[in-house]
Protein backbone atom coordinates (compact mmCIF):
# COMPACT_ATOMS: atom_id res chain seq x y z
CA UNK A 1 0.00 0.00 0.00
CA UNK A 2 1.29 3.18 -1.15
CA UNK A 3 1.68 6.23 1.78
CA UNK A 4 -1.17 8.68 1.79
CA UNK A 5 -0.23 12.10 -0.11
CA UNK A 6 -0.99 14.63 2.17
CA UNK A 7 -0.89 17.15 -0.92
CA UNK A 8 -3.09 18.28 -3.25
CA UNK A 9 -2.71 20.72 -6.68
CA UNK A 10 -5.97 22.16 -7.95
CA UNK A 11 -6.30 23.99 -11.69
CA UNK A 12 -5.30 27.92 -11.52
CA UNK A 13 -9.25 28.77 -11.98
CA UNK A 14 -9.66 27.07 -8.78
CA UNK A 15 -7.05 28.67 -6.74
CA UNK A 16 -8.48 32.08 -8.14
CA UNK A 17 -12.02 31.16 -7.13
CA UNK A 18 -10.88 30.24 -3.57
CA UNK A 19 -8.81 33.38 -3.19
CA UNK A 20 -11.10 36.10 -4.28
CA UNK A 21 -12.57 36.20 -0.29
CA UNK A 22 -8.74 36.92 0.75
CA UNK A 23 -8.23 39.84 -1.07
CA UNK A 24 -7.98 41.90 2.06
CA UNK A 25 -4.70 39.88 2.99
CA UNK A 26 -1.79 42.50 1.77
CA UNK A 27 0.46 40.88 -1.05
CA UNK A 28 -1.47 37.95 -1.66
CA UNK A 29 -1.72 38.72 -5.48
CA UNK A 30 2.00 38.87 -5.99
CA UNK A 31 1.88 35.46 -4.74
CA UNK A 32 1.48 32.10 -7.12
CA UNK A 33 -0.46 29.00 -5.93
CA UNK A 34 1.67 25.67 -5.73
CA UNK A 35 0.16 23.12 -3.88
CA UNK A 36 -2.78 23.16 -1.21
CA UNK A 37 -2.29 20.41 1.74
CA UNK A 38 -5.29 18.14 2.44
CA UNK A 39 -6.98 20.94 4.61
CA UNK A 40 -6.73 23.49 1.96
CA UNK A 41 -3.90 26.02 3.52
CA UNK A 42 -1.85 26.91 0.45
CA UNK A 43 1.73 27.12 -0.43
CA UNK A 44 2.66 30.12 -2.31
CA UNK A 45 5.70 31.13 -4.16
CA UNK A 46 6.62 35.08 -5.33
CA UNK A 47 8.49 36.19 -7.78
CA UNK A 48 12.18 35.59 -5.67
CA UNK A 49 10.98 32.48 -5.37
CA UNK A 50 10.14 32.44 -1.44
CA UNK A 51 7.45 30.53 -0.21
CA UNK A 52 4.71 31.41 1.57
CA UNK A 53 2.05 29.61 4.06
CA UNK A 54 -1.82 30.80 3.25
CA UNK A 55 -2.76 29.26 6.88
CA UNK A 56 -6.66 29.28 6.01
CA UNK A 57 -7.78 28.32 9.98
CA UNK A 58 -5.67 31.18 11.55
CA UNK A 59 -6.29 33.51 8.56
CA UNK A 60 -2.58 34.27 8.36
CA UNK A 61 -0.40 34.58 5.27
CA UNK A 62 3.85 34.56 6.15
CA UNK A 63 7.19 34.13 4.53
CA UNK A 64 8.06 30.61 5.34
CA UNK A 65 11.28 29.18 3.37
CA UNK A 66 13.68 31.46 0.85
CA UNK A 67 13.27 28.49 -1.51
CA UNK A 68 11.47 24.77 -2.99
CA UNK A 69 14.46 23.11 -0.95
CA UNK A 70 14.00 24.34 2.28
CA UNK A 71 9.87 23.97 2.29
CA UNK A 72 10.40 20.31 0.84
CA UNK A 73 13.01 19.68 3.66
CA UNK A 74 10.73 21.34 6.02
CA UNK A 75 7.70 18.89 4.89
CA UNK A 76 9.83 15.67 4.82
CA UNK A 77 9.44 16.19 8.75
CA UNK A 78 7.43 14.93 11.00
CA UNK A 79 6.94 18.06 13.01
CA UNK A 80 6.52 20.04 9.68
CA UNK A 81 4.08 17.37 8.35
CA UNK A 82 2.02 17.98 11.34
CA UNK A 83 2.68 21.75 11.05
CA UNK A 84 1.76 22.68 8.05
CA UNK A 85 -0.12 19.43 6.75
CA UNK A 86 -1.78 18.24 9.89
CA UNK A 87 -0.67 15.09 8.80
CA UNK A 88 -1.93 13.43 11.57
CA UNK A 89 -5.19 14.38 11.46
CA UNK A 90 -5.77 13.60 7.65
CA UNK A 91 -4.42 10.22 8.19
CA UNK A 92 -6.95 9.87 11.25
CA UNK A 93 -9.77 11.36 8.96
CA UNK A 94 -8.68 8.90 6.27
CA UNK A 95 -7.86 5.97 8.13
CA UNK A 96 -10.72 6.00 11.02
CA UNK A 97 -13.17 7.82 9.61
CA UNK A 98 -12.86 6.66 6.17
CA UNK A 99 -13.32 9.90 4.62
CA UNK A 100 -12.01 9.58 1.17
CA UNK A 101 -11.29 13.03 -1.09
CA UNK A 102 -12.27 13.27 -4.45
CA UNK A 103 -9.89 15.46 -7.04
CA UNK A 104 -11.58 18.70 -6.11
CA UNK A 105 -12.04 18.54 -2.57
CA UNK A 106 -10.55 18.46 1.36
CA UNK A 107 -10.79 17.84 4.68
CA UNK A 108 -12.53 20.78 6.96
CA UNK A 109 -14.25 20.82 10.50
CA UNK A 110 -18.29 21.33 10.40
CA UNK A 111 -18.64 22.76 12.54
CA UNK A 112 -14.91 24.78 12.06
CA UNK A 113 -12.34 25.22 15.34
CA UNK A 114 -12.70 29.07 15.58
CA UNK A 115 -16.31 28.46 16.74
CA UNK A 116 -15.64 25.05 18.57
CA UNK A 117 -12.15 25.16 20.16
CA UNK A 118 -11.98 21.58 19.18
CA UNK A 119 -9.50 19.65 16.14
CA UNK A 120 -11.18 16.15 17.17
CA UNK A 121 -10.89 13.97 13.64
CA UNK A 122 -14.82 13.07 14.07
CA UNK A 123 -15.58 16.92 13.79
CA UNK A 124 -13.84 16.23 10.00
CA UNK A 125 -16.01 16.33 7.25
CA UNK A 126 -15.07 16.71 3.18
CA UNK A 127 -15.34 19.72 1.47
CA UNK A 128 -15.20 20.83 -2.35
CA UNK A 129 -11.35 22.71 -2.11
CA UNK A 130 -12.57 26.52 -3.69
CA UNK A 131 -16.15 26.32 -0.90
CA UNK A 132 -13.26 25.19 2.11
CA UNK A 133 -10.64 28.08 1.47
CA UNK A 134 -13.65 30.82 0.00
CA UNK A 135 -15.83 30.84 3.14
CA UNK A 136 -12.28 31.01 5.47
CA UNK A 137 -11.38 33.73 3.85
CA UNK A 138 -15.22 35.50 4.47
CA UNK A 139 -14.69 34.53 8.11
CA UNK A 140 -11.26 35.99 8.87
CA UNK A 141 -11.76 38.56 6.66
CA UNK A 142 -11.62 42.89 8.27
CA UNK A 143 -15.32 43.99 8.91
CA UNK A 144 -14.37 47.70 8.54
CA UNK A 145 -12.73 46.67 4.99
CA UNK A 146 -15.34 44.78 3.29
CA UNK A 147 -16.20 46.51 -0.44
Amino acid sequence: MQPMQLTKQFTEEQYMKALSSWYWLDGLDALTPGFASLFGDLFLVDADRAWWFLDTMEGTLNREWNGRDELLATLDTEQGQDRYLMGGLALGAFHRRGLELGPDQVYAWAPPPMITRSFEVDDIAVFPFVVAVHVAGQFHAPQVSRP
